[in-house]
């Protein structure tokens, strides 16, 4: 047990007050009995600060907290271009696609679909979000975050899969999105503290006690973990089976940032349901915005907090500072250094306090991932494929209580998968990987069912159905090419099947449920113009300074 008892006490507190906190916010009025929009959408209640707040702490997880502080340990700031990105991508997404979703009053996604097309391609989108949501996002989440228990405190991984699961369940299946978004404020502020603290003291480690010496250390020592754009062959990283692989397989240069890169954050922060039903749970539109936009300046943030602590473990390791530190990144079966133990092998130099913070930090971006996985899971599932199917006079709490059991169902599944994810190196890029197999459909269907009148139904139900095959097919013939690069490919030639059947389906008609755009449907107020310009501009300061 490597937690002192004032450590204990503070992580204590924490799964205290987030667990009453969460039970408390789930309370009903006296006679009032909890619906669906109360269950999944929190009563359409929530101000920005809590959009904002409950979108990073949905997302940052133990995939980024020991994923991709992993994937610093090996590819450096490189990867930082997913944070940075996304905080453009949140821009977008306020701009062009949450005014239109919040005009059509939709719970999940696949019912934007059924709005838009038909529903042959809501339930075949519902079925591929809701496997990719289990066995890909869950699964992961469990797992990593079960690696730094294990890490950490020595527990059993099996034990830690079910700790995690069991956690998340005690407030988040009872109080729905509600809970879980309310909770996300706190656990924000648990995700950031915790996560500078261990910042700070991985950099004075680096620095010999001086934190800004240390930052200063790392670009000195490894000035190729500062590069942003990779070229092909400039670094070689572990393949986790004692080889290595070129870095660039992951990071392909300039299509970062005008590549496939967008394919995978559109398709994340605009089309995935975990993420979008904070913005529709907002009270107004205006305030939707407003909470992508605090959303986009805490993605800046997060480099500092997941990143830079694994290019520090990185030097550590390489410089050979510490030896017990060296043997804490080792994988116990194999011997070999393992980079996703960077992050948990740093909270153990945190000093008595400090560390119960940490770790209450990294539990928080690990719960509130896998309660926001699992309601988005359940909502999936109860309105799109059992109101549709089994249920269809079901009343509004019975709806309620399918999305608790499928909920629960979903944290089993991926209880008993999450072992599996073991043999992996950078479990982040494997999430990135398998979740872009289903990214490009995505893409495709959503961007020419607002963009473009003439889709059709059938276009993008082979949309849909394409996306996986050609990426499989891709990946076996092209094994060499970077998963980004074959995500482009990939929406191109959807792109082009699309195109090519819907025009001569349609007849160079408009579809009947084609989406009316106007000027005034894009209308923002001027306090987020201001924020989309300080934020742009943050952006490509940063690309100009780590080029």
């Amino acid at each position: 047990m490597l937690l002192e008892p004032l450590d204990l006490a503070v992580f204590i507190g924490y799964c205290l007050l987030i667990i009453g906190m969460g039970l408390f916010v789930s309370r009903e009025k006296k006679g009032h009995v909890k619906n669906s929009s109360d269950y999944f959408l929190a009563s359409k209640a929530l101000p920005w600060w809590a959009v904002g707040a409950s979108l990073i702490a949905s997302n940052i997880s133990a995939e980024q907290f020991i994923g991709m502080s992993g994937s610093g340990f090996a590819l450096g700031l490189a990867i930082s271009t997913y944070e940075w990105m996304a905080a453009a991508t949140l821009l977008v997404v306020a701009i062009f696609f949450l005014p239109i979703y919040i005009k059509k009053g939709i719970y999940t996604m696949p019912g934007f679909l059924l709005d838009r097309y038909d529903t042959r391609v809501r339930t075949t989108m519902a079925i591929f979000w809701l496997l990719l949501y289990v066995f890909v996002n869950l699964t992961s989440v469990l797992y990593l975050g079960a690696l730094s228990l294990n890490t950490i405190l020595d527990v059993p991984l099996v034990y830690g899969i079910i700790g995690l699961a069991l956690f998340a369940m005690l407030y988040s299946i009872y109080g729905g999105l509600k809970a879980v978004a309310w909770t996300d404020v706190v656990q924000v502020v648990f995700l950031i503290a915790g996560g500078l603290a261990t910042t700070y003291i991985a950099l004075q480690m680096v620095g010999g006690g001086d934190a800004w010496e240390g930052l200063g250390l790392l670009r000195r020592e490894v000035p190729g973990h500062f590069s942003m754009i990779l070229s092909k062959g400039e670094m070689m990283i572990p393949d986790g089976k004692g080889g290595t692989r070129d870095a660039y397989l992951d990071l392909p240069g300039i299509s970062v940032l005008v590549g496939g890169m967008w394919i995978t954050n559109l398709s994340y922060w605009g089309f995935n349901q975990y993420i979008t039903q904070r913005a529709l749970a907002a009270k107004s539109l205006d305030e939707a915005q407003k909470g992508m936009i605090f959303a986009g300046f805490l993605k800046l943030l997060m480099p500092l907090i997941v990143v830079i602590p694994g290019i520090a473990a990185f030097v550590i390791v390489n410089n050979g500072i510490d030896v017990g530190f060296i043997e804490s990144m080792k994988d116990p079966a194999t011997g070999l250094i393992k980079s996703d133990r960077a992050y948990p092998t740093l909270l153990q130099l945190l000093p008595v306090g400090l560390k119960g913070l940490a770790f209450a930090a990294l539990t928080a971006a690990i719960v509130s991932s896998l309660a926001s996985m699992a309601n988005s899971t359940s909502t999936i599932f109860t309105m799109d494929i059992y109101k549709k199917y089994f249920g269809q006079d079901a009343s509004e709490s019975k709806q309620v209580k399918v999305g608790r059991i499928t909920a629960a169902v979903a944290f089993l599944v991926a209880a008993i998968v999450a072992p599996a994810l073991g043999q992996l190196d950078q479990a982040f890029q494997f999430i990135q990987e398998y979740t872009g197999f289903i990214s490009p459909g995505v893409f495709a269907i959503f961007f020419f069912g607002v963009f473009w009148k003439k889709t059709t139904s059938n276009a993008a139900l082979v949309g849909a159905a394409l996306s996986i095959p050609l990426s499989v097919v891709l990946k076996i013939a092209f094994p060499d090419l970077p998963f980004i690069d074959r995500m482009g490919v990939v929406f191109l030639i959807l792109a082009a099947l699309m195109i090519a059947i819907s025009l001569y389906e349609g007849k160079g008609k408009d579809h009947p449920n084609s989406i009316e755009i106007n000027s005034d449907l894009f209308k923002t107020s001027t306090g987020f113009k201001i924020g989309a310009f300080i934020i742009s501009g943050i952006i490509a300061a940063l690309y100009i300074v780590f080029w």
